[in-house]
């Protein structure tokens, strides 16, 4: 800025000069007001720019405003519509923040019924390191639908035949009542399932009559007594409703694992106190680890309390990889007790929710590739795989997506914001302020106003159904019958410059009793992960503690400090 000007700024102030404007608008407009009886628009503008300004200088919050009367609180509106800006006019159709527009639009025209074919090619760069792709085969088979299912819980008393693509889990209160029912009767006409998130069932997840999968959370939603602690009499009956299908304990989720939560008493409406059985108006308080149980052996004890309180449904657990230890105690307490979970959720890092703190959401958890390859060695290691179904969730909205968590070992897939997508979201970011701009977030009954039920249900159905037509085509292209057949011999990475492999060979997959063996010592550790954390895992606490004896009796030993610190724990 020239000196001058640097002088002038001391006696008048340049940075006020949108202030002073609002001024002269005034006085301008008062005087034509009195001289030729018009103006007075002009003039209370320009008072109330006045009036804005005289607050600016005088609040304390707000440095900017101080400095730069009315003309700063154009920072501010540019910082609120900044999402906006970026999404409609600057960000690329593949740069994921979280999801890209080109993962968005492909929901939205699957939702919609429109064409979703590409012409001209891939948008994607082929040479990049972790472009990825399904080998076809010359030989592609014919398969009669789309409607692949997994049974789960087969030795049950109600086994569940379930889709291999369902709604994951997402509570009423975190989502508007409509968005519920939109897409639970989508879950209804596309016969799958709608997890119902740790807010237990409402009257919204019932209005449709859609499949549901019931989460116990730690709060204990729906079965609780007073003081928080599981109550038995009230789980038996919900979880006994027909449209009940499945019971999932939820030990954490992906975007703020080890993290419990409060919706605070405003927001606690009679709705939302009625489905989890709190007080309105009360701060509901999900704590961060359960009460029920404290030890692996507790947690599978009550497993099979819930199947048998739930007329023998399938009972699991979902959760996202930590400690590896604690995922190992859980296992040996398997072999110890015989007792075994129906079927885990295994839920990604990268997963979403309405609001977690940045450092959760950025770097806490397991990604659901190398959380999701663990859970299913170890239970091929321990020959347990075949009597446990896995899930899986983190980031899934297209058929490739589902084919290639089906070759790092999932039976199925379940997806939260790509059914989101489906009702209309528009990614705004703006979930944890009651603000969303299209129903689906907020309990605001003007929002939710709207989403139009109806039609939303068309769109969830629609959704899925195309999804699974695409998946289907894939299954076929690779010469299969069932995505369940797809494997990481299926998939090839590029892993460097012109450096391609197979997931078979980039990722560690482990031989059928493997793991077994090795705590026999009959052959070396499959991996350094097993070798460090197995020996120090205890079915009777999560912490771990002094090497144990294997269930055969042998003694492992704890590797040292050293060799800890030399091997590579990469899964």
């Amino acid at each position: 800025m020239p000196i001058w000007l640097l002088s002038l700024d001391r006696f008048f102030p340049i940075r006020y000069i949108t202030w002073i404007a609002c001024a002269v608008v005034m006085l301008i407009g008062a005087f034509t007001q009195v001289v030729v009886h018009a103006g007075w628009e002009w003039a209370v503008l320009g008072l109330v720019g006045v009036i804005v300004g005289l607050r600016d200088v005088r609040q304390r919050r707000h440095s900017i405003l101080r400095n730069y009367p009315v003309i700063g609180h154009m920072r501010f509106l540019f910082e609120f519509i900044r999402p906006e800006m970026r999404q409609y006019f600057i960000e690329g159709d593949n740069e994921a923040a979280p999801f890209s527009r080109q993962q968005r639009s492909l929901v939205y025209q699957r939702a919609k019924g429109d064409p979703d074919k590409r012409p001209l090619g891939t948008q994607l760069d082929v040479q990049a390191e972790g472009y990825e792709w399904i080998n076809h085969s010359l030989q592609p088979t014919r398969v009669a639908s789309h409607d692949f299912r997994v049974t789960v819980g087969p030795d049950c008393a109600q086994p569940y035949s379930l889709s291999i693509f369902n709604i994951s889990a997402m509570s009423f209160g975190a989502l508007s009542g409509a968005a519920i029912r939109a897409l639970n009767g989508g879950a209804l006409r596309g016969n799958f399932a709608h997890d119902t998130g740790e807010g237990s069932i409402s009257v919204h997840h019932r209005a449709q009559g859609g499949d549901l999968i019931w989460e116990v959370a730690s709060g204990y939603f729906g079965c609780r007594n007073p003081d928080g602690t599981f109550n038995a009499e009230l789980f038996t009956k919900h979880a006994t409703e027909p449209q009940v299908k499945m019971i999932e304990i939820k030990l954490s989720q992906g975007a703020k694992p080890g993290h419990g939560g409060v919706l605070p008493g405003p927001k606690v409406t009679q709705e939302i106190a009625d489905a989890r059985g709190v007080e309105r108006g009360v701060d509901c308080i999900s704590p961060a680890s359960h009460s029920a149980f404290s030890t692996p052996i507790e947690m599978l004890q009550f497993i099979a309390r819930l199947r048998e309180l739930s007329g023998g449904k399938p009972v699991g657990f979902k959760f996202c990889v930590g400690h590896p230890w604690e995922w190992f105690a859980i296992a040996k307490a398997m072999l110890e007790t015989g007792l075994l979970p129906d079927f885990i959720v295994v839920d990604g890092g990268e997963g979403g929710t309405g609001a977690a703190p940045l450092e959760f959401t950025d770097h806490v958890g397991a990604p659901l590739q190398e959380g999701l390859l663990l859970v299913h060695n170890t239970l091929v290691g321990l020959n347990l795989r075949d009597k446990i179904k896995i899930g899986c969730a983190g980031k899934v909205v297209s058929a490739f997506d589902i084919a290639r968590m089906m070759a790092l070992g999932a039976n199925w897939c379940n997806s939260a914001r790509g059914f989101m997508f489906a009702l209309g979201c528009i990614q705004s970011q703006s979930c944890h302020t009651d603000h969303c701009p299209t129903g689906v977030a907020t309990q605001d009954p003007q929002r939710q106003k709207a989403l139009v039920v109806p039609s939303k249900i068309e769109r969830v159905h629609n959704f899925h159904l195309h999804t699974l037509e695409a998946l289907k085509e894939l299954v076929q292209a690779a010469g299969l019958k069932h995505p369940n057949q797809i494997t990481a011999n299926h998939i090839v990475r590029r892993v460097a410059g012109d450096k391609v492999k197979l997931l078979a060979n980039h990722l560690e997959f482990i031989a059928p009793g493997a793991l077994m063996a090795a705590a026999r010592g009959e052959c070396d550790w499959p991996h350094n992960v097993y070798k460090i954390y197995w020996p120090i895992a205890r079915a009777d606490t999560f912490a771990p503690g002094p090497a144990t004896v294997c269930p055969e009796g042998l003694k492992v030993a704890l590797p040292t400090v050293a060799e800890s610190d030399a091997v590579d724990l990469a899964l």
